[in-house]
C-alpha cells in the first residue's frame, strides 16, 4: 500500500508501506481522505515543528477519515464498511493532565504523525491504518468524507474557541486566515459571536475567511485598511507568528482575553508583554483538542458551507505536488489527499 513519509527537510517520499493487522483492541481504517495540515508543511519544510524535531522517518498525517476494514481481538466499533473519522491522539490517561480532565496536554499522549516523542508516532497519511477502536467514530447522519475531513482542524478551533471562555454577542479578533483561522471563524460563529473580524496578508486568505463567516477583513500590513476595530472583546491568535500575537494585545479590551493558537517558532519570541500587566489582559495557550472531536463531526454535518474551505482534492500519488499547494496560501486553504486509487 502506499503511504506519505517525510524522511528531513525537504525529504518527502511517497513509498510502499507493509499493509498493518490490527492487534487486540484495535482498529484497521482504510483510509480514503487526509487533510494536510500546517504541521504536515513543517515537517516538510523545515524538518520538525515547534519544538518537535524529525529524528526519523516518519509516516505524516493525523487529519484522516475513510471506511472500517476490521478489528483485532477483543476490539469493536462502527462495522464494517462503515464510514469513519480517527481521533488522532492516544491520551496515557494516568498523568497528572489526564486525572485533572485535559488529556489534551497529557504529557505521555500519541499522537498520529508526531515526532513530539521518539520513537515518532507514524501519522495515518497511508492506504490503511491501525488506531486503538476508541478512538473510531461513526459519521453522523448527512455527513460525507470529503467534509469530515475537517473534523480534526474543526476540533482545534473549537477548543480555542472553548479556551477564550463566553462569546456569545461578543466582537472576537482573529488573526491569520490559513484553514485553522477560518476555521476558529465557524467555530466563533456557532458560540453565538457578534462580530468576527480576521486579519492576514493575503487577499485569498481573506476570501476564505469570509466564506468561513467573517464579518470583517482587514489587511495585516496595512495600518490605515478600513476595518480595524480600535478593541475586541476576545483576540485569538491564529497565524503562528509574533506580530500576530502583537496585534492582538494592542487591540484587545482591558481584562480581554488572548489564546495563543498559532505554533509559534522554536525559542523565544518578543510580545509586548508589558500589555499583560498594564491592561490586564488574560493570555491563555490553546493545544489540540479532546471530546472537542465529537462536536466537531455534529457541526460540519449540519453545514455545507464548510464545502468552500475544502480548495482541493489531490492523489497521494503527487503528495508533494498537494503539499506545494497547500503551503501557497494564495492558492488554497484546505488541500485533502486521496488515497482512494492507493492500494
Amino acid at each position: 500500500m502506499l503511504g506519505c513519509v517525510i524522511h528531513g527537510q525537504g525529504d518527502l517520499r511517497v513509498a510502499q508501506l507493509p499493509v498493518p493487522e490490527p492487534g487486540p483492541g484495535q482498529a484497521l481504517v482504510a483510509v480514503r481522505y487526509g487533510g494536510v495540515c500546517g504541521s504536515d508543511l513543517h515537517y516538510w519544510r523545515h524538518g520538525g515543528v515547534g519544538d518537535f524535531r524529525l529524528r526519523e522517518p516518519m509516516v505524516l498525517g493525523h487529519e484522516v477519515v475513510g471506511t472500517v476494514v476490521g478489528y483485532g481481538a477483543g476490539a469493536s466499533g462502527p462495522a464494517p464498511g462503515a464510514a469513519v473519522a480517527v481521533h488522532p491522539a492516544t491520551p496515557c490517561g494516568v498523568c497528572p493532565e489526564c486525572a485533572d480532565g485535559r488529556r489534551n496536554v497529557c504529557r505521555d499522549t500519541r499522537y498520529l504523525g508526531s515526532a513530539a516523542r521518539f520513537p515518532h508516532v507514524q501519522g495515518g497519511f497511508a492506504a490503511q491504518v491501525v488506531v486503538p477502536c476508541d478512538q473510531v467514530r461513526a459519521l453522523p447522519d448527512g455527513l460525507g468524507l470529503r467534509r469530515a475531513a475537517l473534523a480534526e482542524p474543526l476540533s482545534v478551533a473549537l477548543h480555542a474557541v472553548g479556551r477564550a471562555g463566553e462569546v456569545a454577542g461578543r466582537h472576537v479578533l482573529v488573526t491569520g486566515a490559513g484553514p485553522i483561522g477560518c476555521l476558529v471563524v465557524a467555530a466563533a460563529k456557532a458560540a453565538g459571536a457578534a462580530r468576527v473580524t480576521v486579519t492576514d496578508l493575503l487577499p485569498e486568505a481573506l476570501e476564505y475567511a469570509r466564506i468561513a463567516g467573517a464579518g470583517t477583513l482587514v489587511r495585516a500590513d496595512d495600518p490605515d485598511a478600513p476595518g480595524w476595530p480600535s478593541e475586541v472583546d476576545v483576540a485569538i491568535e491564529a497565524s503562528g507568528v509574533a506580530a500576530g500575537l502583537d496585534t492582538c494585545l494592542r487591540r484587545v479590551r482591558r481584562g480581554g482575553v488572548v489564546v495563543q493558537l498559532g505554533m509559534l517558532p522554536a525559542g523565544h519570541s518578543a510580545f509586548a508583554g508589558n500589555l499583560v500587566v498594564s491592561r490586564e489582559i488574560e493570555l491563555r495557550g490553546a493545544f489540540r483538542f479532546d471530546g472537542e472531536f465529537d462536536q466537531a463531526l455534529v457541526v460540519l454535518a449540519g453545514e455545507a458551507a464548510f464545502d468552500g474551505l475544502i480548495s482541493a482534492v489531490v492523489s497521494v500519488r503527487e503528495a508533494e505536488s498537494a503539499f506545494a499547494l497547500a503551503a501557497d496560501r494564495s492558492r488554497s486553504c484546505k488541500v485533502l489527499l486521496d488515497f482512494a486509487l492507493a492500494p
